[in-house]
């Protein structure tokens, strides 16, 4: 009787473990953030380096490293109007959007 319950607990937690990344696929949704894409140093001052960011009301949004460079050219010197679409994740007290999609208003 004890072993059919150990082995019962033993596949509890493995289904526990095995089914826990998909609920954290799940959870990471694509969000569409429409505001002011800028620079976090040079506009906004909130950075030692230049970094892509989009700013919406008073919240603002970093893009990943490989949207920043991909993008930052277009906006370093002028912000601008625009759309980013992708996933959001909390990284410490920032909002990281790893972005699939990136318009300018025009």
């Amino acid at each position: 009787m004890f072993r059919i319950l150990s082995a019962f607990v033993v596949a509890g937690v493995m289904l526990a473990f095995v089914g826990a990344p998909v609920v954290a696929e799940e959870k990471a949704k694509e969000e569409k953030l429409e505001g002011k894409i800028t620079c976090a140093k040079c506009d906004l001052g909130l950075a030692d380096k230049c970094h892509t960011v989009i700013k919406v009301g008073d919240k603002v949004y970093w893009l990943d490293e490989a949207s920043t460079k991909k993008y930052h050219k277009e906006i370093c010197t002028a912000a601008k109007d625009g759309t980013v679409t992708g996933t959001v994740k909390k990284d410490g007290d920032k909002m990281i959007v790893t972005a699939s999609k990136v318009e300018f208003k025009k």
